[in-house]
């Protein structure tokens, strides 16, 4: 049988049924992960559709299978003992070689009781079924209340003090994102009493893009912004996540222009990427010939441990000539 309509398939998320009117053909599909072939030799293989992601992380199936005669005259069921976290590879990884001559119609039924995948970014196998989609809606959900309780200012009991002007905040969101916060309040320091923070060295529109990261509410165009203003806070107020951040995106654009100010930065704060790269940047490449005004300049100012790198590395590469 060659037609399309000598068989069908229904499926639920968890169950699959093939319906076949006649065992003559060899080749049945259901979409999207097991496929059903018929040899020789009645026998049902079952094995993910051929995908990168099959292909080199393949599927671990729990199922429960059966081979239903679906003829009036003479009705069989056959159910196999049952299959628990079964590797699906390719089509030798399942193979059922059933010996009951059937006739007539088929139904060939297949119950997962859980199929567990590997995510394209790796980690261990999880199961499709374990609400993946609540718990990402559930975390979407949250960070938006969050961001609302900052930007409308809902029921603030703290209040940040900036360069130029004030922001409301919540002791408990910035006591669980930063343990300096955390100290702060749990003692009875001046923020506790006063229930004011200050931060005169950052301007309200830095510090407001310091809280959007705390509130989960940020944006990439304020981050590029305002990096080394948040680099200093995240060093200050102890958040490892903000600081590896921007250490990473102030590393990708060095150029004659920021370069100085990032090697003191990156001297200032302890970021060995950074700074190898600032040095590199000025000295391997020349740029240190380029930019001799604000070099000295730089130098008549900068930290006498830092200057000394500085000309540790050129004596280094002139060594290499």
């Amino acid at each position: 049988m060659s037609g399309e309509s000598a068989y069908r398939v229904e499926t639920t998320p968890r169950l699959a049924q093939w319906r076949i009117d006649t065992l003559s053909s060899t080749y049945r599909k259901s979409n999207p992960f097991l496929t059903v072939e018929r040899n020789k030799h009645f026998c049902v293989k079952l094995y993910p559709e051929v995908s990168n992601l099959t292909r080199e992380k393949p599927p671990i199936a729990s199922f429960v299978i059966k081979l239903v005669s679906s003829s009036s005259l003479d009705r069989k069921t056959i159910v196999h003992p049952g299959i628990c976290d079964k590797q699906l590879k390719n089509s030798d990884d399942f193979v059922w070689a059933v010996d009951t001559l059937f006739t007539g119609k088929l139904i060939i039924d297949v119950e997962f009781l859980d199929l567990k995948i590997t995510a394209p970014s790796g980690g261990e196998p999880a199961s499709i079924w374990t609400g993946h989609p609540i718990e990402k809606h559930s975390n979407c959900t949250a960070l938006t209340a969050l961001a609302r309780m900052l930007t409308d200012s809902i029921h603030t009991d703290i209040t940040i003090t900036t360069s130029d002007g004030s922001i409301g905040a919540h002791r408990a969101v910035l006591a669980t994102r930063s343990p300096v916060f955390y100290g702060m309040f749990a003692h009875n320091l001046k923020e506790k009493e006063l229930s004011m923070i200050n931060i005169s060295d950052m301007s309200i529109e830095s510090c407001q893009a310091f809280l959007n990261y705390i509130y989960g509410n940020f944006q990439a165009s304020e981050f590029m912004m305002h990096r080394l203003d948040l680099l200093r806070a995240a060093d200050k107020y102890d958040i490892a996540d903000l600081k590896e951040a921007c250490h990473d995106s102030l590393v990708e654009d060095i150029d004659a222009k920021n370069v100085l100010e990032r090697l003191q930065a990156a001297h200032l704060y302890r970021l060995d990427k950074l700074k190898a790269s600032c040095m590199r940047y000025l000295v391997n490449f020349g740029k240190v010939y380029e930019i001799r005004d604000e070099l000295n300049l730089f130098i008549q100012n900068a930290d006498r441990e830092l200057i000394a790198e500085i000309f540790q590395e050129i004596l280094c590469v002139w060594k290499g000539y």
